[in-house]
């Protein structure tokens, strides 16, 4: 018994001392829950070696890494042993694996290249020491792929709030892992499913690459409020260590709903309406119905429906207008009106009209006035200036001055532009007043000269014009004036002459005295030939000098008389022209002379050896004319011209 016990007691000390053995030799291997990584990038997975001494490496121990499948069964796919590794083959890692053993810190690290949405899965870390101590490690890989940018599609009709719950749009969001959430807004407002108002509902669809799809159809009761609202979807999404979140972009929907208000007012003119504007009359409602129907009227007659266009108003046309409308789903009626006053202006009238007639020094008075609907201004206008205010236009003392058109002006200054105007003659009655009393005396140049002559007075004058010898200007015309009458006459001017206006009518005469003096004019010629006008009172005197110096007979010698002028080349010398014509009319003189005493010998028989006498004296009419031409080319003589201008030959004198 005592032996028995003994080597009961023997056996219990070897296994405590075999347990505490292997105890000692246990490894232990540390590693995280797991591992994530997005599609496509590099996994590493960290195995942490330690043993129970305190001893940490991977020195002498066997190192196995294997993945689980779907089934729940182990596939190695890397065996580590000594200096010796080995990456299976055949595996779906057998290309894409590498393992590192980092010194004594005891870590090895398995990497995954390419990471795939298979490799979704645990990986295991398997450790055996040589003295049979084993340790295992377990970790989860998990794959991410951000999602594509989510999209909203609104309905494009529009939806009534009489409608039962209706689609009011969708969103998508695409290839994304693990599988993305999507949540509807309204106005910011997250929106959750509720019986008969809001239904959200989530459709997955699992791609062939192995990513998610979700899409999210939103049906709703819409109400009026919903007119104004925004909606979107948000689409949250995992990604490594964290969570994210996307909006779409905010849409709108069209909203019906039946009126509850009705509205009317005129779009144009803005302000007040007068005669002659396009009144243009808009008819609307709080409502959005395709179904509405308006009506615009005005004593049960239609003018249109939303509008109505009504051209060149008159007065007439002011009233009542009234909108109806109606919605036909509902067949409700609303109506509302409004009032529209045209206003007016009548035409100015004056008293007296048209005309008014007045004696000279009297007191003269006359009203104009205009209807309207509103507050009127008046003024009267002579020659485009104010003259007086009011309705009401006095003269006093009345004048020529007076006379004249007056223009009454009526003008409503609460609407710009909008007046009308009459206008009145006034005649003031007396004598002829001639206007060109300061006239005295006019020199002129010129062979026509057109005098005028105004004269005021009512009746209207007569007006005719003589000359100083009482002969009667027939040629002169005559206008009637606003204030009397005007004349104007053209005279043919030979010499200095006076001409008379006269003017009469009932109750007086007037006359006025235009005394012309007629000038030389100073001609500018080329330098080959120089023509100079003497005035008719110097002609006159040669002609006579040469008419007594040249009644010979025959035999007498041809008396010619040649006149050469200087003209000055320079301007400054036009001045001298006058002293030429002097020098000249003198040479004639002293030429007509020469010719009479050569005559006078002649008829002695002092020269050409002949004696006796012979008359040579041949009457001339009253109508002959000896004109002289006065050349100032050398080479030219001035011929003397016979009875009626004809040439005299030798043989005939």
């Amino acid at each position: 018994m005592a032996v028995r016990h003994a080597a009961s007691l023997l056996l219990l000390g070897l296994l405590a001392l075999l347990h505490t053995w292997g105890a000692r030799a246990a490894v232990e291997v540390t590693m995280k829950d797991k591992v994530e990584a997005f599609l496509g990038d590099a996994a590493q997975i960290t195995c942490m070696l330690t043993s129970d001494d305190g001893i940490s490496g991977s020195g002498g121990m066997i190192i196995e890494w294997f993945y689980v499948k779907s089934s729940g069964y182990s596939q190695k796919i890397y065996h580590q042993e000594s200096l010796h590794h080995t990456v299976e083959k055949n595996t779906p890692y057998t290309d894409r694996i590498t393992v590192k053993n980092i010194g004594t810190s005891g870590e090895v690290v398995l990497t995954i290249r390419d990471v795939q949405l298979s490799d979704q899965m645990e990986f295991i870390c398997h450790v055996k020491s040589l003295t049979d101590g084993t340790g295992e490690g377990r970790t989860q890989l998990r794959v991410f792929k951000t999602p594509d940018f989510p999209t909203i599609e609104g309905v494009k009709n529009g939806i009534s709030v009489a409608d039962p719950p209706s689609k009011i749009g969708s969103c998508e969001v695409k290839n994304g892992y693990p599988k993305p959430n999507i949540t509807w807004y309204r106005d910011n407002m997250p929106l959750r499913n509720i019986p008969d108002v809001v239904d959200v509902e989530h459709t997955v669809t699992y791609e062939s690459s192995g990513l998610f799809s979700v899409t999210s159809v939103l049906t709703m009761k819409v109400k009026k409020e919903d007119k104004n609202a925004t909606f979107y979807c948000e689409a949250r999404y995992l990604v490594p260590g964290t969570e994210k979140m996307t909006e779409t972009e905010h849409i709108n929907i069209t909203v019906f709903y039946p009126p509850t208000a009705v509205n009317m007012l005129v779009d144009s003119p803005k302000g007040k309406i007068r005669e002659g504007d396009t009144v243009e009359l808009h008819c609307s409602s709080d409502g959005n119905s395709p179904s509405q129907e308006f009506t615009i009227k005005k004593d049960s007659q239609k003018l249109g429906e939303t509008t109505a266009v009504l051209e060149k108003v008159t007065r007439l046309k002011s009233g009542v207008y009234e909108c109806t409308v109606v919605d036909l789903d509902t067949y409700e009626e609303l109506s509302t009106n409004t009032t529209v006053f045209v206003n007016y202006l009548d035409e100015a009238v004056i008293e007296p009209k048209e005309t008014a007639l007045v004696d000279q020094k009297k007191e003269f008075t006359a009203s104009c006035n205009a209807l309207s609907s509103l507050h009127t201004n008046t003024m009267w206008l002579k020659n485009g200036k104010e003259v007086s205010k009011g309705h009401h236009l006095s003269l006093k003392d009345v004048t020529y001055d007076h006379a004249g058109t007056y223009i009454c002006v009526v003008t409503v200054p609460e609407i710009p532009g909008m007046q009308t105007n009459a206008s009145l003659q006034v005649n003031v009655q007396g004598p002829p007043e001639i206007t060109e009393k300061d006239f005295n005396e006019k020199e002129t140049a010129e062979k026509d000269v057109e005098l005028s002559c105004h004269v005021r007075g009512y009746p209207s004058p007569k007006i005719t014009w003589t000359t100083s010898d009482g002969k009667v200007i027939s040629s002169a015309s005559q206008t009637k004036t606003e204030v009397g009458a005007k004349s104007v006459v053209k005279v043919k001017v030979t010499s200095d002459m006076t001409v008379f206006c006269n003017s009469s009518n009932d109750f007086g005469t007037d006359s006025v005295t235009y005394n012309i003096k007629a000038t030389i004019t100073k001609h500018t010629t080329t330098p080959a030939t120089t023509t100079t006008t003497i005035s008719t009172t110097s002609i006159a005197a040669a002609n006579t000098i040469i008419n007594t110096s040249t009644t010979t007979n025959a035999a007498s010698p041809r008396s010619t008389v040649k006149a050469e002028i200087a003209k000055p080349s320079e301007k400054g010398k036009q001045g001298s022209n006058g002293v030429v014509i002097a020098v000249i009319i003198i040479c004639i003189l002293l030429l007509a002379i020469l010719g009479s005493v050569l005559y006078f010998l002649y008829k002695k028989g002092k020269i050409c050896n002949r004696s006796g006498k012979q008359d040579f004296t041949k009457e001339k009419s009253s109508k002959d004319k000896i004109m002289v031409e006065m050349k100032s080319d050398n080479t030219e003589e001035a011929i003397l011209l016979g009875v009626n201008g004809e040439k005299q030959l030798p043989s005939d004198q």
